[in-house]
């Protein structure tokens, strides 16, 4: 993802920030892409816990449910997102997480986006796609589902 989050697409007086857990799983050690939007959303007004290079699915699930996070975003560019994401959201789900909505970022072929959609990721982020769009993206769907859990 590339250009500067702008605005505060999480943050209002009433509510605290959103909160979301930006990870690397897979032998994968490249995480520059990760960073910058670790801190691009932080810098939108979003809580950010990052995960650091290298974890295992079930890390980052174990994680996801320590950290009591809204969101899990995965930066995969090592060609192993269709497993990686499979265990990542079948732990989620098995953990009692299965709302929570799982976005990735990076190196994904055009052919396995919809192939990800399908198996339940909530947003697939090319690297041409703004920070700023992608902070909006996740801003609209983390407002709605707080909505939704809010409403009686």
């Amino acid at each position: 993802m590339s250009g500067a989050a702008s605005g505060s697409p999480s943050a209002t007086a009433a509510s605290p920030p959103y909160r979301i857990l930006v990870a690397k799983p897979g032998l994968d050690g490249h995480d520059r892409g990760a960073l910058v939007v670790a801190r691009a959303l932080r810098d939108a007004g979003f809580e950010v816990i990052y995960t650091g290079l290298r974890r295992t699915p079930e890390e980052i699930v174990e994680a996801a449910l320590q950290e009591d996070v809204e969101a899990v975003g995965v930066s995969i560019l090592s060609g192993a997102h269709r497993p990686l994401v499979r265990r990542i959201l079948d732990g989620l789900s098995e953990r009692g997480l299965g709302d929570v909505p799982v976005f990735v970022g990076g190196l994904i072929p055009d052919r396995d986006v919809g192939y990800l959609r399908e198996m339940g990721v909530a947003q697939v982020f090319g690297p041409d796609t703004p920070t700023s769009e992608a902070a909006r993206t996740l801003g609209s769907r983390l407002a709605e589902l707080r909505r939704r859990r809010s409403a009686p």
